[in-house]
């Protein structure tokens, strides 16, 4: 029997799928890389049965998405699976999910309009977070203060008109001590957290945050594995927010973790726990719970 093979899915090798090359290859695997942008999928011809697993480590959501979509079809195990991508990618669907399976979240509404945006946003009351429905990395979020910003704000969106502006997801603002955490799901298991402080009231290491460790306590655990499971399992990072009355709430889930800056402040070798699921999966793709909605 010969190495497992294995498939990265990548738009560019970053710190972290260099990481997890050599975290991989260093347990006997073989990694071959497949860049998104010279791939092509053949509906009627499969040369992807070579791979005992893909990794996906896309940038690009509907990349990742249809690579996902694709290899589901084809019968190749993916880590993660395309229904949590589907769920992870967009916000309406993570709130959805996590709602759902009674994980504590802000306060949310959605609104299709600018007129029932605005009286969305003065139910919840003032100040809100208006987010696109499919964004990463802290972007195209604002603090809406008061009624003459969201009149603002939401005229600005309608003009615009594009699909990240045509749907408004409106969500509580919660008062953070100047952090939020970041915790790491592998599998069944909350291998690690950070704390993500900043000045600003965006706390993403991509926009400058600071990271620190977090201890894993029973109850992060509990939340974060929950919130795992209910958007469908795999390799997540679960981003929480602290109340002022201490009590945690899931604010989303990313499907296509960065890792680079939670190695060293946490002690944990994440690409190593990453590497080892994988593996795990390509042993043994029965063991890959699939989500609800591909069952």
């Amino acid at each position: 029997m010969g190495p497992i093979r294995i498939g990265m899915l990548h738009s560019r090798v970053r710190v972290e799928e260099k990481l997890l090359i050599k975290a991989l290859t260093e347990r006997g695997a073989q990694v071959e890389m497949l860049d998104d942008r010279q791939i092509i999928f053949d509906f009627q011809r499969d040369s992807w049965g070579r791979f005992d697993v893909v990794l996906e480590r896309c940038i690009n959501h509907s990349r990742a998405l249809y690579a996902l979509r694709l290899l589901h079809d084809l019968g190749v195990p993916t880590v993660n699976t395309y229904g949590v991508a589907l769920v992870c990618g967009n916000k309406l669907e993570t709130t959805s999910a996590l709602v759902r399976a009674g994980v504590p979240t802000p306060r949310c509404r959605i609104a299709f309009t600018p007129e029932s945006a605005l009286r969305a946003i003065e139910e919840i009351g003032y100040p809100v977070v208006l987010k696109p429905a499919v964004g990463s990395w802290g972007r195209l979020l604002s603090k809406v203060n008061d009624r003459d910003a969201a009149e603002a704000i939401l005229e600005h969106k309608e003009i615009l008109g594009s699909y990240h502006h045509s749907i408004f997801y409106i969500q509580e603002y919660i008062d953070k001590p100047a952090r939020d955490i970041r915790s790491f799901v592998v599998g069944d298991e909350t291998i690690c957290a950070i704390y993500r402080y900043s000045d600003h009231w965006i706390t993403n290491t991509a926009r400058g945050g600071r990271a620190q460790n977090c201890p894993v306590t029973e109850e992060l655990n509990r939340l974060s594995v929950a919130a795992a499971r209910a958007v469908g399992g795999g390799v997540v990072a679960i981003d929480l927010l602290e109340t002022k009355d201490g009590r945690l709430l899931v604010n989303e889930v990313n499907y296509t973790m960065e890792f680079r800056n939670s190695i060293a402040v946490t002690g944990v070798d994440i690409p190593g726990r990453v590497a080892d699921y994988v593996l795990q999966v390509a042993r043994d793709p029965e063991a890959l719970e699939a989500p609800a909605l591909l069952k």
